[in-house]
């Protein structure tokens, strides 16, 4: 009794338990024990830029609740943590932090320093490549600290010995290893090919980081001449792409255009002749019917493009303005070069809008456009951290292998438990839409370099044909700064000799290895085998597509295995207005404040208040609630204890019928929400011992 405060402190009693805890090591797993005692965790690594939000508490605390439960039943919990500070969320944060931008042309300034003492008018200051990720590591190093200081305050029991960053020598290495392991198994390749783009990034993006946002747009009709035939009119919402067009088609069985298959249209204004096609993917429904496929408006355009015998007519460049096109060679033949290069240096260095705009005059003014545009909302592509549309842009890029193995795919989804079930379906449904091979590769600069370089010829251009792989035991290199086998730097760049792969992996392609990475794969075998696969994997459900779907190709592509045997998602806490909080919506509620305020009980009973895979509101007044219960508990159990006496230890021996009935309650409720945390029912099992307790308590 003289143990127990007369009052509640939340701030001092956490504090004295986390130190005590951390003191006690009671978090750290044991590798001397056998994996059937094992619980294994692939905890998500938070993106480091910024703070935390209430989100995060609440998503984290319901794994926590069903790790705890795990440790009570005697498992030797395996639960790591791990931040994810590569990638382009990182170089904003920095950009914005010091008002740096990178320069791959610089030199390396080993005297530079950041700085965030600077004028607001003040320039963006150009720093070299490697200057800039030495300044992404200040910050992110600054992030995690933070990071750190809300997970221990909020009682997440973490083994803070595992302690791991996605851009560390040894999460490097792995992915590093990775990737030579894929590109040995003939799972990686690299191509040139239309790419998915973001022009404000300048990055190539991957299928899974795509969203649709709906935009308003228009309709154009747009009269083409046609050989022997009265002419046809094509409805298109981008007629900026006019110059870039390469076919003109119809759906086979539209008796409309039947006469025109196999005849040719030509494009007002550049005078392009192109063949009029018959294409299933044309909708008789859709515009007039007749649509013009350009290199390239979408994805149709790309996959119509693909293994047949037409040109590639570029207009968009890497920084999403129109580019310097030569009219009259190939690929941009015209039966009046001098018109159609008149033409385009209106629309020559423009943006993709201005562009749009400057043609629908030209149209106009040449009696080209069948009355005026028609207004229309339509879902348009983005990069989902973007603020421009994708456009498609031929680069070269690596990618990993996908569709020829879709089947397998979601055989592996199968074998997971999906908790709740219902989210299965949601990973199967990503699967059956896949239509691209994975994307790994990025041009950017903070994050895992492929370790890879080309020879140079005569001329100094690379031979793509003949990558220079890194041997194992060189990772990790950076291929930048280190010179592949049998070259020395001086060879560097210059013809004959050799040139570092420029890009960097995508994020996720090393956050699908967060499972490997933890477990010790490739480097410490005897560990994976006690870790792998996992046993629970806690995350969003709106990374199922990105996150749970990357990390089952990796397992399955690397050794045939899931990475893990259940996937508990959690939902999204949603603001008054019933919006999802995000930092790019200004919405979000850091938690600091809350536990503070509250208590971490508080918050911790609010979070495990909601339902696996269910979005929730924020709403303090449940921790108001978890509060009071937190105090009434202390109370009761003061009252309990000082009232006790020389009550029996042993239960069984408890003989009055009004205690024999309450301990009949008690197993009840014992066996219930032990079935609910098997089931990782936590809500369920919070719900269930908290009327059990206000009952004892008025009983």
């Amino acid at each position: 009794m003289t143990e127990i405060p007369q009052s509640y402190d939340p701030a001092k009693a956490e504090r004295e338990w986390s130190e005590r805890w951390e003191r006690d090591g009671i978090f750290r797993w044991d590798p001397t024990r056998s994996r059937a005692e094992t619980f294994a965790v692939d905890t998500p690594p938070l993106t480091v830029s910024g703070s935390l939000h209430i989100g995060h508490a609440f998503s984290f605390t319901q794994a926590d609740v069903i790790v705890r439960y795990q440790r009570m039943t005697g498992k030797n919990t395996f639960y790591p943590i791990g931040w994810d500070d590569n990638g382009l969320a990182t170089e904003r944060r920095v950009q914005n932090v010091f008002g740096i931008r990178p320069d791959p042309r610089k030199a390396y300034d080993p005297a530079w320093q950041p700085t965030r003492e600077r004028p607001k008018d003040a320039p963006v200051e150009e720093v070299s490549r490697r200057n800039f990720v030495e300044a992404c590591g200040l910050v992110t190093a600054e992030d995690e600290r933070a990071f750190e200081d809300v997970w221990r305050r909020i009682g997440l029991s973490v083994d803070w010995t595992t302690q791991y960053a996605t851009i560390d020598e040894r999460c490097r290495r792995t992915s590093q290893l990775s990737f030579l392991d894929l590109e040995r198994k003939g799972e990686a390749y690299q191509k040139f090919a239309p790419t998915v783009w973001d022009v404000d990034d300048r990055t190539a993006v991957a299928q899974a980081e795509i969203e649709d946002r709906e935009l308003p747009g228009a309709y154009h009709d747009i009269r083409f001449s046609v050989d022997g035939e009265p002419p046809i009119t094509i409805s298109t919402t981008r007629p900026e792409l006019l110059a870039a067009c390469i076919a003109v088609v119809a759906h086979p069985r539209d008796e409309r255009f039947r006469t025109y298959f196999g005849k040719t249209a030509r494009t007002p204004l550049f005078h392009v002749r192109v063949p009029i096609l018959p294409s299933e993917h044309a909708d008789p429904e859709k515009g007039t019917g007749i649509l013009m496929v350009c290199t390239f408006g979408d994805q149709a355009d790309v996959e119509f493009w693909r293994g047949r015998e037409l040109p590639l007519r570029q207009l968009i460049g890497l920084d999403g303005r129109m580019r310097p096109v030569r009219f009259g060679p190939s690929p941009f033949e015209s039966a009046e070069p001098g018109e159609a290069q008149a033409a385009w240096a209106e629309l020559e260095g423009k943006t993709v809008k201005q562009a749009q705009a400057k043609i629908v005059e030209q149209l106009r003014a040449a009696d080209a456009l069948v009355g005026e545009p028609r207004a229309i909302v339509h879902a348009v592509k983005f990069y989902e951290r973007g603020s421009r549309p994708l456009e498609f842009v031929p680069t070269r890029q690596w990618f990993v292998r996908l569709l020829v193995h879709k089947q397998a795919l979601l055989e592996q989804g199968r074998k997971v438990e999906w908790r709740p079930a219902y989210m299965r379906a949601r990973y199967e449904n990503w699967v059956e839409g896949l239509n691209q091979d994975w994307c790994i590769s990025r041009q950017r600069y903070s994050g895992v370099p492929f370790p890879v370089w080309y020879p140079l010829d005569a001329d100094g251009a690379p031979d793509h044909s003949r990558p220079i792989i890194a041997a194992p035991e060189s990772l990790p290199v950076d291929p930048l700064s280190a010179a592949p086998p049998g070259y020395t730097e001086a060879q560097r760049d210059r013809p004959g000799g050799f040139s570092g792969d420029p890009d960097v992996m995508d994020t996720w392609a090393t956050s699908s290895l967060t499972p490997q990475i933890a477990s010790g794969w490739p480097l410490d075998m005897d560990r994976h085998a006690k870790l792998f696969p996992m046993d629970m994997r806690p995350q969003a459900h709106e990374i199922i597509r990105t996150w749970a779907f990357y990390t089952i190709v990796k397992a399955w592509l690397h050794e045939r295995e899931i990475p893990w045997r259940n996937a508990a998602i959690s939902g999204w806490i949603l603001d008054p207005d019933r919006k999802k909080m995000s930092k790019s919506k200004g919405n979000v509620v850091t938690p600091m404040h809350l536990l503070e305020q509250y208590g971490s009980d508080a918050v911790r009973y609010w979070s495990a208040s909601g339902r696996p895979g269910t979005d929730t509101a924020f709403d303090e007044g449940q921790m108001k609630v978890g509060r009071r219960l937190a105090i009434k508990m202390l109370n009761a159990s003061k009252f309990v204890l000082g009232a006790a006496g020389d009550a029996p230890a042993d239960l069984s021996l408890v003989t009055r019928p009004l205690d024999r009935a309450m301990l009949a309650d008690l197993g009840g409720v014992v066996a219930e929400c032990t079935a609910a945390f098997d089931a990782y029912d936590y809500a369920r099992s919070l719900e269930r011992t908290e009327r059990f307790f206000w009952s004892f308590c008025d009983d």
